[in-house]
């Protein structure tokens, strides 16, 4: 199977491209290199470096002939939507109705929608499940919600198959620590580089964060199961900001000096997502433990810092 991943050379769609590959399917990549890096990308696979919006995106589908795409590629920033709402709407929503155009111009069987909690917004109570109210409160929410009210008009319109996937907060490796988004990331290249981490709020805030791995094989069963629904990919075990900090320093065996910051506008106070439905229809659910994935995360970060030297 012909396999199209957008950001294929990021965080999670590099992760998904090796997930890909281990299925013996055939993967393609798109990626403008933004945030992604070459060097995730094994020799031999096709590589394309273009924006998603680009109209080149119609040479690689008549060149390649997908049968499936995996649309990873996104402005994922909170804080940077809060900023410039119209490049963060170009890109998520322009981006995904140019995919979904040329899906349906060369008879794609599938696409996969990567989405997100910020969807539902602050939610009236949780853990949140798909038919919960979607109120987002960023404009990264709303962008993302948009989009995928496009890829459900395309699927009705067009009669095109569609699976989409709302993440909880992923973390792991190969995340871009630099950004605002991925706050493990962040967290763990201050913790070993022995600078404050940085808490915005009281961080008694939760979150609900899923492995990177067990987010890249979800869609490795997005593409077998789950036509036409929506399922929220999370670990539906919150934490708090604090904890998890505790958790980190337990792990990496190190102290750390917290600063706490004014709390952003758009963060949510409390995230936590119902991953019942994923576990019944797609036959996924996360296999990788908090402790667990902090220390293959800690691990790799140590690894690059070394490497860097």
């Amino acid at each position: 199977m012909k396999i199209l991943i957008t950001g294929g050379a990021g965080f999670i769609g590099s992760s998904i491209l090796d997930e890909v590959l281990k299925m013996g399917w055939n993967p393609i990549v798109i990626d403008n290199l933004s945030t992604g890096k070459i060097s995730h990308i094994p020799d031999g696979v096709p590589f394309y470096q273009l924006d998603v919006r680009s109209p080149e995106i119609k040479r690689v589908f008549k060149e390649q002939k997908p049968e499936a795409v995996i649309h990873e590629a996104a402005q994922v920033s909170v804080g940077y939507s809060e900023q410039s709402p119209f490049a963060d709407g170009d890109a998520n929503i322009m981006g995904t109705i140019n995919l979904l155009q040329n899906c349906v111009e060369n008879r794609v069987s599938k696409f996969i929608c990567a989405s997100s909690a910020a969807v539902y917004g602050a939610g009236d109570h949780v853990p949140l499940t798909e038919d919960c109210p979607q109120k987002p409160i960023s404009f990264y929410g709303l962008s993302k919600h948009t989009a995928e009210q496009y890829v459900r008009l395309f699927g009705s319109t067009f009669d095109l198959n569609f699976t989409i996937l709302r993440y909880a907060n992923v973390y792991g490796m190969r995340q871009n620590h630099s950004k605002e988004s991925g706050v493990i990331s962040i967290f763990v290249n201050r913790l070993i580089r022995k600078r404050p981490l940085e808490v915005y709020g009281d961080g008694e805030q939760t979150r609900d964060f899923v492995f990177v791995r067990d987010v890249a094989k979800a869609n490795i069963q997005a593409i077998l199961y789950g036509d036409r629904d929506t399922f929220n990919i999370s670990t539906n075990c919150p934490i708090t900001l604090n904890e998890l900090i505790a958790r980190l320093k337990k792990t990496a065996c190190q102290a750390a000096e917290v600063s706490h910051l004014n709390a952003r506008n758009g963060d949510i106070r409390n995230s936590s997502l119902c991953n019942k439905k994923a576990k019944r229809l797609l036959m996924w659910g996360p296999e990788v433990g908090l402790d667990q994935g902090l220390a293959e995360t800690i691990d790799y970060y140590r690894d690059q810092l070394v490497n860097v030297k």
